[in-house]
């Protein structure tokens, strides 16, 4: 049965709201499960296709609810709620199923991007449809040469009467292969400085031109994506932000990258994260045999102070981003602690599976896959932002230290050297 939002109370209270909740999610849907959310785990093709259509199914089961887009705008198919409406849902869905592949990038950055900078138009024909789990989202914007340098973007977009003509290579995009829209960043103007002549687009990724390559990764999953874009048509109607201004959309981009968890767009279980192991430190420990070890103790303890530490470094950056005490940009410093954390807790529990962890089987318990989460550990460091970049972010943006030198400001991009131009 569907709900309309026009139903639903404007100024509905958030414990009022809770409640609500409370009784829908106990009522409607299963229990979370690592099997059928989106992640890096290697499974066949059609198991993986399978599970996204089930999360389309889904997310339209939470959009005929009245709880998909609880604190995006009424006029675009959301609740118009608020922020502390989302986190009281989280809270309560802690356990439970969610349409994991619509949440990140599709509503947040994408759907945040397109709200701060998108036509009316725009919005009005691909949020609702997000909403109703029609239209999954990703992200073209890191490219094979320039890693983490976004503004050092290759991809070109050429202007052709109405319609831009794009040219380019993105790489390392989770789940294009069975996605259907992208936020696409270009060059459009290779005689401004590099931070500037680029332009961000809207383009279907089931069309001729682009060709969408899985790439295998340690643990032989096959979610990253590179992409090459061969004469993609892409009218202007679909152009994000002003010709050339792309880097004022890139870094509000980049911002809503960064926050995620925190994000008032997102709908995901409180307290429940990506990961390739689900098993905890304390489950493997007690299936290696190990959990009376003082050491391994020890480690256990590591683990759950950083789980702490982390859910309260969380809150308190929201917290002071929402009252205007903290900067937007402080959302770096909560990304590089889910990065070093995330590298730490994934060794951590491959020092208590020990020798195991290099060969298991599937009766190992919490053991098994110890060993794949501890080679694709570094995937928290890269995923969302580099915590490179995050510290980058954090000792300019936040604690004001001088910026780094940069040879190339200023400078036309095509005057810039480049591989074997150095």
């Amino acid at each position: 049965m569907s709900v309309d939002v026009s139903d639903v109370a404007v100024g509905e209270d958030v414990e009022s709201f809770r409640a609500r909740a409370r009784d829908w999610i106990r009522g409607n849907l299963g229990p979370f499960s690592h099997e059928t959310a989106m992640g890096l785990r290697s499974v066949p093709a059609e198991e993986e296709l399978a599970a996204v259509a089930y999360d389309r199914q889904l997310q339209r089961k939470f959009y005929d609810a009245g709880f998909a887009g609880i604190a995006i705008p009424r006029r675009y198919g959301g609740l118009g709620l608020t922020g502390a409406h989302q986190r009281a849902f989280n809270e309560e869905l802690a356990g439970f199923e969610c349409a994991t592949r619509f949440q990140i990038p599709t509503l947040c950055p994408c759907a945040a991007v397109l709200l701060d900078f998108g036509t009316e138009e725009q919005k009005q024909r691909h949020i609702p449809a997000m909403l109703r789990g029609e239209e999954i989202w990703m992200q073209f914007l890191s490219e094979p040469s320039g890693g983490s340098d976004v503004a050092g973007a290759l991809t070109t977009a050429v202007r052709d009467g109405d319609d831009w003509v794009i040219n380019g290579s993105k790489v390392w995009t989770t789940g294009a292969w069975w996605s259907d829209w992208a936020l696409c960043l270009a060059r459009t103007n290779w005689d401004a400085p590099k931070h500037r002549g680029l332009t961000v687009f809207i383009m279907p990724i089931q069309q001729a031109g682009v060709d969408v390559h899985q790439i295998e990764m340690l643990n032989g999953a096959k979610d990253f994506c590179q992409e090459f874009l061969t004469d993609v048509r892409v009218p202007d109607t679909d152009r994000v932000g002003a010709v050339d201004d792309g880097w004022t959309v890139v870094t509000r981009w980049m911002f809503h990258e960064r926050t995620l968890f925190n994000s008032p767009y997102v709908t995901y279980p409180q307290g429940q994260v990506h990961t390739v192991a689900d098993a905890s430190p304390a489950e493997i420990a007690r299936d290696a045999g190990v959990l009376d070890d003082a050491r391994v103790r020890d480690l256990i303890g590591e683990a759950r102070i950083l789980e702490l530490v982390g859910d309260a470094l969380q809150q308190r950056i929201a917290s002071g981003m929402r009252s205007g005490r903290m900067s937007d940009q402080s959302a770096a410093i909560g990304r590089l602690f889910r990065g070093v954390a995330g590298t730490r807790a994934a060794t951590i529990k491959f020092d208590i599976a020990g020798a195991e962890a290099a060969a298991w089987s599937e009766d190992d318990g919490g053991i098994t896959e110890a060993g794949n989460s501890f080679l694709m550990r570094q995937v928290a460091c890269i995923g969302g932002g580099t915590t490179e970049m995050a510290r980058n972010v954090v000792s300019e943006r936040v604690l004001g230290f001088p910026r780094e030198q940069l040879p190339d400001r200023n400078v036309p991009f095509r005057e810039i050297p480049r591989g074997g131009n150095r």
